[in-house]
């Protein structure tokens, strides 16, 4: 099913008390990052299963990972890179002189790291060797997050003026900039078999569905005006509730839905039916996709 096809979705939320940077969705449990951590965390019950060693690196901006390792972007310029299974750090990628604000990995051995000027740097990830800079348009705009195509070679940016960028990797070369949000743009996701749809999250709390090709929005939701964020249901867990979701039409201006209905998308991993969101470092929202009829 394509993620442009969906209807109404119906998000299950999971409160969690860590404060999450950066999160990754594999369909089992989720990979968080705090200012000095990497953890893991079970969806069900919602109980860290792993956490790395404290200290070990400079305040954690971004991540990205592919099993078994992590890469953490820091303020000091430096991707590193840990061990899932040991908890160590066993290399660090030198990518900016200027702190690493956003990270995608392929499994082809590439990294990729944006900055606040606009550029993206992209290394080799064994070697740590620079191969390319790619660059935005706008030289007023930052990168807050990356996304790598496998099936098409393109890589994807969000930037802190609500801008989303599509390079194409084989070229080096933007292929469209278009402005999805007047706000920054936190996070984006997709399925690594999908070409078609990319889910775009940010400062507004509009989860958007975008083309992948053009950059279109196809589809935008929101939380239902009706539900509340506090409190729980007759659910197994306490810090879970079920609550509606809403499709907003292209004709609504952002600015007159409440800010209650829309918490800030700090980070979004996608899945075949579900894409898991993080709001505001205070909870985690599951949002389940149903097929138009």
């Amino acid at each position: 099913m394509e993620l442009g096809a969906c209807g109404p979705a119906e998000p299950a939320v999971l409160q969690e008390p860590a404060q999450l940077g950066r999160l990754d969705h594999l369909g089992g449990p989720i990979v968080g990052l705090t200012d000095s951590q990497i953890c893991i965390w079970a969806l069900k019950s919602g109980k860290g299963i792993f956490r790395s060693h404290e200290g070990i690196f400079t305040r954690g901006i971004c991540m990205g990972y592919i099993d078994p390792e992590a890469v953490v972007g820091c303020d000091d310029g430096s991707a590193r890179v840990f061990d899932m299974y040991s908890g160590r750090c066993t290399r660090i990628i030198r990518m900016h002189g200027a702190p690493v604000s956003c990270l995608a990995l392929t499994e082809d051995q590439l990294v990729f790291g944006g900055s606040n000027f606009g550029t993206v740097t992209v290394a080799d990830f064994s070697t740590g060797e620079q191969l390319a800079s790619l660059k935005s348009s706008f030289s007023h705009t930052g990168m807050k997050s990356l996304c790598f195509s496998t099936h098409s070679y393109l890589l994807y940016g969000g930037s802190t003026s609500g801008y989303v960028h599509c390079w194409d990797l084989r070229t080096f070369r933007p292929l469209w900039e278009t402005r999805v949000s007047p706000n920054v743009i936190y996070s984006m996701h997709h399925l690594a078999c999908d070409s078609s749809t990319l889910a775009v999250g940010g400062l507004d709390g509009i989860l958007r569905i975008l083309n992948q090709n053009t950059g279109e929005t196809l589809s935008r939701f929101i939380l239902n005006p009706s539900t509340k964020l506090v409190g729980s249901t007759s659910t197994s867990s306490p810090f879970k509730m079920k609550i509606k979701a809403k499709a907003i039409s292209s004709d609504i201006e952002i600015h007159n839905i409440p800010r209650n209905q829309r918490p800030p998308i700090t980070c979004l991993a996608v899945g075949l039916k579900k894409i898991v969101t993080a709001h505001n470092e205070k909870y985690l929202s599951l949002w389940r996709f149903h097929q138009s009829l």
